[in-house]
């Protein structure tokens, strides 16, 4: 398997719940510490790599945390109870494997509810409510469970290894929410060791993103950027059932630009800055618009006095489930697109996008 593939397994096949993010911490910290950048966390775990000294400060920050679960309780009988971390759709749960972080080590479980062939007619039309839910480790008891060293307070973690799909473009695998983030900033770090930019730059990726944009927050206020992206994914709308008001994104088309979520509207410069760069470097993108969503730019465009930020990205299928699908293409080009951005983004066009004054037409 080539380097970039390998580095795509790592990120996605490690685990990194809400909260719990150590391990891919240091998955991110062993590869920012390989391209030679300078580590800086803040105190709740957020990591990036520095590269540069003087100039304007551009932050490219993914998120390290994916959506897991938190046990909250063992029955008698030895099932788990569990409460989401992140947004989860009940649909997409019962019987998927998951791993139990325990202080002992990891347990393989899977998730489970009455049968089907017991629920009411109106059970069966409805969603069934995480609450009914379950996960089971083969454990007969409280204390067989306990034993195999589950704790009330752990942490699971979606089962899915990573795979090259027979179209080799396509890429499936657990967490590309936003392991894809991670590795668009560690190849933008990779593919700037050699340049001399007239900024600083610090590529990495912030913790607890999906229970409230957290670490977003504390990162911010630890390195104050003049200009940041957001790297994450948005939701693809090439599969059946998708109406087109729902979403016209698509996998290969190019990275995601976007123009909307729940949590921010771009700054307009920057955003149009963005745009005339793609098109100077020929590179294709999408226009993402997501009002039932959000990313750290929503936390991040609003620390000190504003931070010019917008979100670039890739779509992708099956996101906040088990199993998510992206393209090669589309992350290739998004980091094309960020290394453009960086050689760019000098004194002089960071003034001028931040510059924003009242007779500026871009305000009309």
């Amino acid at each position: 398997m080539e380097k970039d593939l390998l580095l795509m397994k790592e990120l996605t096949e490690t685990a990194g719940p809400p909260g719990f993010e150590v391990r891919i911490h240091e998955v991110m910290r062993k590869h920012l510490a390989d391209l030679q950048a300078e580590l800086i966390t803040d105190n709740l775990g957020s990591i990036v790599g520095k590269k540069g000294d003087s100039g304007p400060k551009i932050l490219l920050a993914a998120h390290l945390d994916e959506v897991a679960f938190l046990i909250t309780h063992i029955t008698d009988d030895g099932f788990l109870r569990f409460l989401p971390l992140g947004g989860w759709w009940g649909h997409v749960m019962l019987a998927q494997r998951v791993k139990v972080l325990t202080g002992a080590g990891d347990l393989t479980g899977v998730i489970g509810s009455k049968a089907p062939h017991v629920l009411s007619l109106e059970e069966r039309r409805n969603v069934l409510e995480i609450d009914n839910m379950f996960i089971d480790i083969g454990a007969s008891s409280r204390e067989e469970a306990e034993k195999f060293g589950v704790q009330v307070g752990d942490p699971a973690v979606p089962v899915c290894p990573f795979e090259v799909l027979p179209n080799p473009k396509l890429l499936l695998a657990k967490a590309w929410d936003n392991r894809a983030g991670c590795y668009l900033a560690l190849k933008v770090m990779e593919q700037i060791q050699q340049e001399n930019l007239s900024n600083t730059v610090y590529a990495g990726a912030t913790v607890q993103e999906e229970v409230g944009l957290r670490g977003a927050e504390t990162l911010a206020h630890k390195i104050s950027p003049d200009i940041a992206f957001a790297l994450d994914v948005g939701v693809a709308g090439d599969t059946p059932g998708m109406a087109q008001k729902d979403g016209r994104t698509r996998l290969g088309k190019g990275p995601l630009l976007g123009f909307l979520d729940r949590t921010m509207i771009p700054h307009l410069k920057l955003r149009n800055f963005v745009i005339e760069t793609a098109r100077e470097h020929n590179i294709p993108f999408q226009i993402d618009v997501m009002p039932g969503g959000g990313t750290d730019a929503g936390k991040i465009h609003t620390a000190y006095n504003g931070i010019p930020s917008m979100v670039i990205g890739v779509p992708a299928r099956y996101i906040h489930s088990h199993v998510s699908v992206v393209h090669r293409d589309d992350l290739d080009h998004a980091v094309k697109l960020l290394v453009a951005l960086l050689k760019k983004l000098d004194a002089a066009a960071v003034q001028s996008i931040k510059g924003l004054g009242p007779h500026d037409p871009a305000r009309q």
